[in-house]
């Protein structure tokens, strides 16, 4: 199970966006495979920010979660030329896991000074 969902992108662009951006046979409907490998790719940037300050996969995802997997995989369907309202969406998930990577920073750093191993 991924963090987002093909439902969460149409929720959050609309499904005329999503056939634009996820349809690669021409037949009006998301390509599941175009989906499911952007919300995988999107899954393992989050859980590279996340992983060793949350038990990962989480049981039941928080909703912060799934809007950062949301923006994260709506930007990498747009792999050409992705609107500003995209990008932005995109690197404010990324500007916050990245607030949440740093935080735990101070902390690995004390385990390290006491601890070498603990890195």
């Amino acid at each position: 199970m991924t963090y987002a969902s093909l439902e969460d992108l149409v929720e959050r662009a609309g499904m005329d966006e999503i056939v634009q951006v996820a349809d690669r046979d021409g037949d009006l409907i998301p390509d599941p495979e175009v989906i499911g490998a952007a919300l995988v790719h999107a899954d393992n940037i989050v859980d590279g920010y996340l992983a060793g300050r949350y038990q990962l996969p989480f049981p039941q995802v928080p909703d912060l979660v799934r809007t950062w997997a949301t923006a994260i995989a709506r930007y990498q369907l747009h792999r050409w030329d992705p609107p500003d309202y995209v990008v932005a969406d995109y690197k404010d998930a990324l500007a916050q896991a990245i607030r949440e990577y740093d935080d735990r920073l101070p902390q690995r750093l004390r385990a390290l000074q006491s601890d070498p191993r603990q890195l």
